[in-house]
């Protein structure tokens, strides 16, 4: 059986004045949200990658912060099991920041399936289909307790 590789995407975490950055995308059963970020390519470090990825997806500049959480998605032990069978993805979910000022918007690369960037109340977040899921209690503890860096196989 030929394994495909292991995919690692580094992920933005930025949380400015109790709302959280996100980029808003569609699918066949409506709008869903999701952290910026993407893919490592070959010779790119965590940190740059997520840089490129999000000048593409949100037309901003990041500062790099921490690593904050790591979560693995093993694709057929989740509800997209049928549409993305064979993934196993890595994601590196740094906290990131932007300048005050600087003005998000779509980039201009987005993703397939992006259509907005959006800015969504960190009490409103359990409300919303952000993927992953498991993630929205520790987004929306405005305690700011850390909680545990590796998420494990979470969707």
């Amino acid at each position: 059986v030929l394994m495909k590789t292991i995919r690692n995407s580094a992920k933005a975490v930025i949380i400015q004045a109790g709302r959280i950055l996100l980029v808003k995308l569609k699918d066949e059963e409506g709008d869903w949200y999701g952290l910026p970020g993407g893919g490592q390519q070959t010779g790119e470090t965590l940190p740059a990658a997520l840089q490129r990825e999000c000048r593409e997806e949100l037309g901003v500049e990041v500062q790099v912060g921490s690593l904050q959480y790591i979560r693995e998605y093993i694709s057929r032990h989740h509800e997209f099991a049928n549409s993305e069978e064979d993934v196993h993805q890595i994601e590196f979910m740094f906290n990131c920041t932007i300048a005050q000022n600087a003005t998000p918007s779509l980039g201009p690369n987005p993703d397939t399936r992006q259509i907005a960037v959006v800015w969504i109340s960190l009490e409103e977040l359990p409300g919303y289909r952000l993927y992953p899921q498991a993630l929205i209690p520790f987004l929306a503890d405005t305690q700011g307790a850390p909680g545990p860096v590796y998420l494990g196989d979470i969707n």
